[in-house]
């Protein structure tokens, strides 16, 4: 059974992709509608018709292939196939960096340092806040960059990595598009029962 409702999508050129597990513990080997969840992220990324590499592959390898790196969360499973594409689309036509993204819609307090501790400050406005889910597209010229620092991204941590990113190519070289709501990521087990309504093909 497959673990998304959506039909296959051809990608306009080639894409390489990895699905990260790395520093995610046993959450991405729990189940989504039967599946694991590095599974259904593995299908997504597939269905978006991207070439899936093993995070072991080496990196001059990867910057031979000339190809965007499309990098997927196992923990936003359920991640559409078709965003996917159109994320790897942006990606290469834009020379640019496109990081998923949802809007955050708990409240967030800045925390000030206080005698014996920290002490809760005033409201962050959400709306100048997003959350970042999946996927990281490196295009082909970004990916060949990363070679000259020994071949490794700098963080598997997809938040590390857009900041680090961001900090490296400037905020202009690194777009955030919306991903929709079946992005979502999953932080705890307790998560997955709301990602299975969600997304419930039937």
């Amino acid at each position: 059974m497959n673990p998304h409702p959506y039909d296959a999508v051809d990608l306009f050129a080639p894409v390489a992709g990895i699905v990260v597990e790395e520093g995610r513990g046993a959450l991405p080997f729990h189940l989504v509608h039967g599946e694991s969840l590095v599974a259904a992220a593995a299908w997504a990324a597939g269905e978006a018709g991207v070439d899936l590499l093993d995070q072991t592959v080496p990196w001059e390898a990867v910057v031979e292939r000339e190809e965007p790196l499309l990098l997927h969360d196992p923990l936003c499973p359920m991640t559409p196939p078709e965003f996917l594409r159109r994320c790897a689309e942006r990606a290469a036509v834009e020379d640019r960096v496109v990081v998923g993204v949802r809007p955050v819609t708990d409240t967030v307090k800045e925390l000030h340092p206080a005698p014996g501790g920290e002490a809760v400050g005033t409201t962050v406005d959400r709306d100048a806040l997003v959350a970042v889910c999946s996927p990281v597209v490196l295009p082909a010229s970004l990916v060949a960059d990363l070679l000259g620092d020994g071949g490794a991204l700098p963080s598997t941590d997809f938040v590390e990595l857009v900041a680090a990113l961001r900090h490296r190519y400037g905020a202009e070289r690194v777009l955030l598009v919306e991903a929709p709501p079946e992005a979502r990521r999953v932080a705890t087990e307790a998560d997955l029962p709301l990602l299975e309504a969600l997304t419930d093909p039937r």
